[in-house]
């Protein structure tokens, strides 16, 4: 089974690429507390999806 035909990876794919785009924001000097904010939901996603991405095999996660 390849790693792409996993539906967990594409989720934790998928999570890991929203959650990245939600940190830019924030790297910007003008950013606002808004952003501040979404840095939490950024960082959350991109762990989540990480970790999803790492437990998919049968294999212990490194």
């Amino acid at each position: 089974m390849g790693l792409i035909d996993s539906t967990r990876v594409l989720a934790g794919i998928a999570l890991m690429i929203v959650g990245s785009l939600l940190l830019l924001p924030a790297a910007l000097p003008t950013a606002t507390e808004l952003f501040t904010y979404a840095l939490v939901l950024g960082s959350g996603l991109l762990t989540y999806g990480t970790w999803l991405v790492g437990t998919s095999e049968g294999a212990p996660a490194v």
